[in-house]
């Protein structure tokens, strides 16, 4: 029995097969790259290393994909093969595989609320909690995410390996809650402790963003580029954080060569990916930026993806492509999945019936009038359907920009009015308030 820098207890006796795995974790925690190697690392030099298998199987999940179902399945047979050949493991891979068993059949809430008890002894043991801290954030969980950060900043010392990506996870779930003193607290000292700390540096961002502080904001993003240019697609995103506050200055020629050389440089079809450049391009196309033929790569990612409702916020971000370039027919048979996946009980059946389908025909304009009660119902519902409050916002946006399509100048302004509690007002909400006529006091 082992215990790897990060706190986790393993069955495995080999020396290589432990470092590789640590490798791993440290990869996932500064989104790397070399994270799925390391992983390959790890089982070839221990086929029955039972935490490389869970970790195998959550890292298919994660990536939200019909196809990687079955691999994620089969890590978690393997697993449990493993399990059974080291005599029944240890008590944390244990905890690893049961959470496997859960997200495995489609309920990241229980995998993630199994991780939690599972260490709430042990709570800065790192990989549970990163994976738990991901769960939570495809879910909108951020209650849960903060509940469980707390807990582990609590249980900090000088000697926690991964005091600072704890902390960086702790700054992000501060700053979705609104308290963004703290979270950029946190989070310059999470980056301070640890610079390949790109989450950290990413709910950095996020508060000058939502503070619309964005000069603050594109000089943080800019001086740390050295540590998220080397991040996997992750980095990506970090540049979508770039473009949007660009487009906030009226900068609209550097936000299309952000776009083209950080945000979309490769036309991969990531979910995170993709929702990076639609939400980018909407908001363009909505400030009145012509962005060419831009759109024609990820409407024909999203058609071909029409079917796959594994995650419905990457499926309401492949509808808005494919309703982009007026793509009809592709738009209405997504939609028809994303019904019939509300017709299931599991976690993405849930948030389908009660913020996909309605949020899939206000994207289409298949909506009828909405009333005060609808509006509110929405928007309450929206942070079930994963991600941040600022991916979230593309939603927010669309649902607004609806509202001012009918003239319900109430509906704007009553989105007006929640957005405020979390963002600051910006060019874009201002411009679709004034297709109305509505102005929110400052």
């Amino acid at each position: 029995m082992k215990r790897d820098a990060y706190g986790l207890m393993t069955s495995t006796d080999s020396n290589e097969a432990q470092r590789a795995f640590e490798n791993a974790v440290f990869g996932l925690a500064a989104h790397r790259p070399s994270t799925g190697v390391a992983i390959q690392s790890t089982l070839a030099a221990d086929p029955h290393h039972v935490a490389g298998h869970a970790l195998k199987g959550f890292a298919n999940l994660i990536l939200a994909r019909s196809e990687l179902d079955e691999p994620a399945a089969k890590a978690f047979v393997d697993a449990k093969a493993a399990l059974a050949v080291r005599g029944g493991g240890t008590g944390d891979e244990r905890t690893l595989v049961k959470a496997l068993e859960a997200a495995v059949e489609g309920s990241f809430s229980r995998a993630a609320d199994i991780l939690d008890d599972g260490f709430e002894d042990r709570s800065v043991t790192f990989l549970p909690f990163k994976i738990s801290q991901a769960l939570r954030f495809m879910l909108g969980d951020a209650r849960g995410m903060l509940r469980a950060s707390t807990r582990a900043v609590a249980r900090l010392d000088t000697g926690t390996t991964a005091r600072g990506f704890v902390l960086g996870c702790h700054a992000f779930s501060l700053e979705e809650h609104g308290r963004y003193a703290e979270a950029l607290a946190a989070g310059q000292l999470a980056v301070a402790l640890q610079p390949d700390d790109s989450w950290g540096l990413h709910a950095v961002s996020h508060v000058f963003e939502m503070r619309g502080n964005t000069a603050e904001g594109i000089d943080w993003l800019e001086a740390s580029r050295k540590a998220w240019s080397r991040c996997n697609n992750f980095s990506f995103h970090m540049a979508w954080h770039l473009g949007l506050l660009h487009l906030e200055r009226g900068d609209h020629d550097r936000v299309l060569q952000i776009y083209d050389d950080d945000v979309r440089p490769q036309q991969t079809d990531d979910f995170r990916d993709m929702a990076n450049a639609v939400s980018l391009l909407w908001r363009m196309e909505q400030s009145g930026v012509h962005v060419g033929d831009r759109w024609t790569d990820l409407a024909e990612i999203a058609h071909r993806r029409k079917a796959d409702t594994t995650l419905i916020f990457a499926a309401l971000h492949n509808l808005a492509a494919m309703v982009a370039v007026g793509d009809r027919d592709g738009a209405v048979e997504l939609v028809s999945h994303i019904e019939a996946k509300a017709l299931r009980m599991d976690d993405q059946g849930r948030v389908a019936a009660e913020i996909g389908v309605p949020m899939a025909h206000i994207l289409t304009g298949l909506h009828a009038p909405a009333d005060r009660h609808m509006l509110e119902r929405m928007v309450a519902n929206l942070p079930k359907i994963g991600g941040s409050n600022a991916q979230r916002d593309f939603f927010v946006l669309a649902l607004a920009r609806a509202m001012a399509s009918d003239g319900n100048n109430v509906g704007v302004s009553r989105i007006g009015q929640i957005r405020q509690k979390l963002k600051a007002d910006d060019r874009l909400f201002k411009s679709i308030e004034h297709s109305v006529g509505v102005s929110l006091p400052a």
